[in-house]
């Protein structure tokens, strides 16, 4: 059979420093005379970086999935986090996270970094009341969060003056109540700086997802797990930024010179959810079959910014806005532009989800999708077997496996490899020598 020309990504070095850093500095900023906030993944990280340069964060699924990949460390924490009541049937990385809270131990060692004030946003139903028992637990931290869920935006809503006035208004009377907890004064300019990165983070994500169309496909899956992280980690600063620009640069030339990920590929597979951390070999065991997974709508749109165009029935880029000229301008191109992330669909009905994950199919060339039965995370697995039904309708040929991104203790491992294998004989796949 053929095969492709492969070699290791240049930028993975660089991707793993900008990682170390980013949790480094959160536990060393008090040392610093600097400040800390925690809150998800989808929180509003440019506004806090109005307060000036050496504010840190913490956002709380990557680390709840950092610790959810040391499962000795992930299983004191759940049980810490049950030993209080806490039940099992709750988020898994609210649960990680938790529990290294009520431990006072940090993933990366030493004591838990008590942030100094916490700062979200709420779309999925767990975030809003997560930061509020991380208040609780912590002694009172000062807690905010920025309400998102104003019904579904484009490809199968729209954007109106009225949705974007309510989060606009809310992250400005969030810059006002910083001030009054952290006793600095906001800087507009730094602030516009922060969120010009974040549109240029979530943009060029966004055309490194489309490069991966391309046969052989330049990046798996796996891969993309440690890049697209740095969206959630410091979207808003200018390294990741940049950073981001020169991975696009890579796979470009890997596009072009038709380097693959996976140097046997001849079937390519969509997941649609976060893995089971735990046991990301097997993405590794299907790539023995020849089998790569080219990604899917939560590695591409949970931060990246894809738009759908309804002519041609694709996904591609939406512009990056102006400039702005002031803090109520940067807080309203903000909102709309948060609007638009293609994960925020599915929680408004699963057939959004269905709709965009077969129009990904279709356009990444897709032989097969493997959906995770994710009891860990309501969100993602919402409308789950809805989503099936629409993609074996729309012909493409569908597994599903049982697990938990953040809970080893429901995956059966050898169940799954069983389906996996049974999954892989329906493509038609044998292992290669």
């Amino acid at each position: 059979m053929e095969r492709y020309k492969t070699e290791p990504l240049k930028c993975w070095q660089k991707a793993k420093e900008l990682r170390e850093s980013y949790y480094r500095n959160y536990v060393a900023a008090h040392e610093k005379g600097g400040i800390r906030w925690a809150g998800s993944g989808w929180a509003f990280d440019s506004v806090p970086m109005g307060l000036g340069d050496d504010v840190y964060s913490l956002t709380s699924e990557p680390y709840g999935a950092a610790v959810a990949s040391d499962p000795k460390f992930s299983l004191e924490c759940l049980e810490a986090a049950e030993k209080v009541g806490f039940a099992r049937d709750l988020c898994a990385y609210m649960r990680n996270y938790w529990g290294s809270v009520i431990l006072d131990k940090y993933a990366f060692g030493g004591p838990f970094p008590k942030p100094d004030f916490l700062w979200t946003a709420h779309i999925c139903c767990s975030h809003s009341k997560w930061y509020q028992v991380v208040s609780e637990l912590e002694g009172g931290i000062p807690y905010r969060s920025i309400d998102v869920s104003v019904g579904p935006a484009p490809p199968f809503g729209e954007i109106t003056e009225n949705k974007i006035n309510y989060v606009a208004g809310q992250l400005l009377d969030g810059i006002e109540w910083m001030q009054k907890v952290t006793g600095r004064r906001f800087d507009d300019e730094k602030f516009i700086n922060a969120t010009m990165n974040h549109f240029r983070s979530t943009s060029v994500w966004g055309e490194i997802s489309l490069l991966n169309q391309a046969v052989p496909a330049p990046i798996d899956e796996k891969s993309m797990y440690s890049l697209y992280v740095l969206t959630m980690l410091g979207g808003a600063t200018k390294a990741v930024a940049d950073f981001y620009d020169e991975v696009k640069e890579e796979m470009e030339d890997r596009v072009k010179r038709k380097i693959a990920a996976l140097d046997t590929e001849r079937c390519r597979v969509m997941s649609d959810s976060q893995p089971p951390w735990a046991f990301l070999k097997i993405f590794r065991y299907l790539e023995s079959f020849g089998c790569v997974f080219i990604g899917s709508i939560y590695t591409f749109g949970l931060k990246g910014i894809l738009v759908y165009d309804d002519k041609t029935e694709t996904l591609g880029l939406r512009a990056i806005p102006k400039r702005p000229k002031t803090r109520e301008e940067a807080c309203r191109a903000l909102a709309e532009w948060q609007l638009y992330i293609p994960l925020y669909q599915h929680f408004y009905n699963p057939d959004f989800k269905s709709r965009l994950m077969i129009v990904l199919a279709r356009q990444w060339k897709v032989n097969g999708v493997i959906l995770h039965l994710n009891r860990g995370c309501e969100g993602t697995a919402l409308g789950i077997m809805e989503n099936r039904l629409a993609l074996q309708k729309a012909g493409f040929p569908v597994m599903t496996y049982e697990g938990n991104m953040g809970d080893e203790r429901e995956f059966d491992e050898p169940r799954a490899m069983a389906r996996f294998d049974a999954f892989m004989e329906l493509l038609g796949l044998r292992e290669l020598d």
